[in-house]
């Protein structure tokens, strides 16, 4: 019976593992680490250079707090996420081991995806350059394609101006002479707006007055009396002429700017794509056509198509983005929230079909002289002003039954659009916190020296102690130390010798 437990225990102890991870043992069998195969840690053998025959374990530099969750996970077969790391830390752990992130339970499913949901943000806030810190040489020559002259110091003046020149009316934030640009730039896109919104007012408008006279000759007894008239008929009116100055030289300003970015801009292809450069192009070409225009026709019938070109102006509003980063994280947050708001947009529309349909039919079941829902498209009308709670009143249900369906096509209204806003917010709230969580980042890191460059560093200091150790033995071998004694606590034989040598 005695030899059968020894026997026993000495069978649990060759099966039994030793695993040093990051300083703190592990114990296991050597069956459990069998479970998932084509693992690491499946293939564990003495032949291993991190195994130690002395203290009998496999040492890994690993994070030891990740390691108790994988090596739970070979015990019970359910992989948990430890809540006490980072998801990057956590996923670059399992690629170590071998392990498939994927197999993660889905108890810990959402907490362990924050962190793709978070990379995703801040590479969207990386690509809508906003303000930071100015970018190296480096990034400059990859940014403009250079990165060939770079490396080997063929840089050209050309390739050393443009990107100066480039940042000054594109980056506002780099340097003070790109602030000044950038003021200006906004006062004359606010001076170009002021200018197409006051030139419709009627006290900043020249009315056009066409004089007329009319001779009308009256016969009265025998005599001829002449009758003259004068009349004045204002058939338009034309803003003021300082309107078209205020406009010539904002779009001067406007024309140079295009030119010279598109003159020093990394990419030709994609700056011409960009949707800033077509609202340019348009307003500019827009501007000179309707004066153009404006020079050749006269005639009552243009009129319409340059207040048309003239509305084209407002898109410049939308160049104020390059100069402010609210509003690029605010057009960002419509772009993230795209899919809510086509869901929002078709809910609306299909509650807008159906309650004019309902409405229709609702004030035609009784006898009403006043009925105003003569039709289902006039009903659409009016099914869109209550869903958006906006209520005219200038249609309104006169059935009791019409009022039902009134009341809860309001109702449905307000469910429906309050229903994606939340998501909005979430959204916006989480690009704005990550962008000045990134504004507020140290401006220069410290740099971690990789696995490949400290091998050889220490591999030169061990030659090093290896040589002074050589030297070091082969000088004493054959002299003891200063302080040598023998067993009788006396001087050495060889301090005798020496000291007769010397008499």
């Amino acid at each position: 019976m005695v030899n059968l437990q020894r026997k026993e225990s000495w069978m649990d102890t060759e099966h039994r593992v030793i695993l040093n991870v990051g300083g703190i043992r592990h114990e296991t069998y050597s069956h459990v680490l069998k479970k998932i195969p084509a693992t690491r840690l499946s293939r564990l053998t003495p032949n291993l250079a991190n195994y130690d025959p002395v203290l009998n374990e496999y040492f890994f530099d690993r994070h030891p707090g990740v390691f108790s969750m994988i090596l739970n996970y070979y015990r019970t077969g359910k992989l948990h996420y430890p809540t006490n790391v980072c998801g990057p830390l956590f996923e670059e752990e399992l690629e170590f081991w071998g392990l498939d992130a994927n197999q993660v339970e889905p108890c810990c499913w959402m907490t362990y995806t924050q962190h793709r949901d978070t990379q995703d943000t801040l590479a969207v806030i990386e690509s809508l350059d906003l303000d930071g810190d100015p970018p190296t040489q480096e990034e400059i020559a990859k940014k403009f394609g250079w990165e060939d002259d770079y490396y080997t110091g063929n840089m050209s003046q050309w390739q050393r101006l443009k990107p100066r020149v480039w940042a000054l009316f594109d980056e506002p934030w780099s340097s003070k002479y790109a602030r000044v640009i950038s003021s200006l730039s906004v006062a004359f896109i606010l001076a170009s707006t002021c200018s197409f919104i006051l030139k419709t007012d009627p006290s900043f408008q020249i009315p056009d007055i066409d004089v007329f006279y009319s001779l009308r000759v009256v016969d009265e007894g025998g005599f001829k009396n002449y009758h003259k008239t004068i009349g004045t008929d204002k058939p338009v009116t034309s803003p003021h002429p300082n309107f078209f100055y205020v406009d010539l030289i904002c779009n001067i300003w406007f024309t140079i700017e295009l030119l010279i970015r598109s003159l020093f801009c990394p990419s030709f292809h994609k700056f011409v794509r960009s949707p800033l450069t077509i609202i340019d192009v348009i307003s500019t070409g827009a501007f000179f056509f309707e004066s153009l225009l404006h020079a050749i026709l006269i005639q009552t019938g243009s009129l319409v198509t340059l207040d048309f070109l003239s509305m084209i102006c407002v898109l410049r509003l939308f160049k104020l983005t390059q100069h402010f980063s609210g509003l690029k994280i605010l057009i960002q947050t419509f772009k993230a929230s795209a899919q809510e708001l086509f869901l929002l947009v078709f809910f609306v529309i299909l509650a807008i079909v159906i309650f004019a349909a309902l409405v229709y039919y609702a004030e035609r079941s009784q006898l009403n002289k006043d009925n105003q829902f003569t039709s289902i498209p006039l009903g659409l009308w009016w099914s869109l002003v209550t869903i958006s709670t906006v209520g005219f009143g200038d249609m309104v249900p006169k059935t009791y039954l019409g009022m039902l369906v009134g009341s809860l096509c309001a109702l449905m209204g307000v469910l429906t659009i309050a229903l994606p806003v939340p998501v909005i917010v979430s959204n916006f709230s989480n690009l704005y916190s990550h962008s000045q969580a990134r504004a507020k980042l140290p401006k220069k890191r410290r740099r971690v020296l990789q696995a490949h460059e400290v091998k050889p560093a220490l591999l030169g200091v061990k030659q090093h102690h290896g040589k002074h150790r050589k030297k070091s033995s082969s000088a004493t071998f054959n002299q003891p130390p200063a302080n040598f004694k023998n067993a009788n606590g006396g001087p050495s034989m060889h301090d005798n010798s020496a000291s007769k040598l010397m008499a």
